[in-house]
């Protein structure tokens, strides 16, 4: 069953879902795959980060990570993707820029697969799991800690990111979030 509404926002389902959070990189990009029961309880069922070879090209990397996506997709057959949208100050553009590219990448490794995708705003995941949409990313380490009941925190904070990702989306989704 697609979960998406004909303009692409989630809509709410009684069923299952895998949820696979990614927060997207060129050097490093975490990921988390978060089971939901039917009571939206939630599992991890595996996380982790995607270490891309910074001294190869930007296009090298960008196949890398989408072998690796594809690679995640195939094994854990998500129901849903997560993925936080771009976030650009003034001061970073060309940092937005390069995350744009592997945002792509991942956005079309889901979408080739015909998995529904939910683009979260970071201040969104950060205030729907610290509280604060302004969380550092210790804070958010602790957040996900405390949540999923973990006896330490995520290491690096890609792999908590991501995790809060998942979080989120599975939230949205069966909107509680």
């Amino acid at each position: 069953m697609k979960s998406t509404a004909a303009d692409g926002s989630w809509i709410s389902v009684e069923q299952r879902a895998r949820v696979l959070g990614i927060d997207p990189g060129t050097r490093i990009a975490g990921y988390a795959v978060v089971d939901f029961g039917e009571r939206s309880d939630a599992r991890i069922v595996d996380a982790g980060v995607l270490r891309l070879t910074e001294t190869a090209t930007l296009s090298w990397r960008l196949r890398q990570l989408f072998e690796d996506v594809t690679a995640l997709i195939a094994e854990h057959r998500p129901t849903h993707v997560s993925v936080e949208s771009v976030f650009s100050h003034a001061a970073h553009v060309s940092s937005a820029i390069t995350l744009a590219h592997a945002r792509a990448v991942v956005l079309l490794a889901a979408e080739l697969r015909g998995i529904p995708i939910a683009e979260l705003p970071p201040a969104e995941v950060k205030k729907a799991i610290a509280g604060n949409g302004r969380a550092t990313k210790e804070q958010m380490q602790r957040a996900v800690m405390s949540q999923c009941g973990l006896a330490t925190m995520p290491e690096p904070p890609d792999v908590a990111d991501a995790i809060a990702i998942a979080l989120c989306g599975g939230r949205r989704l069966r909107g509680i979030a």
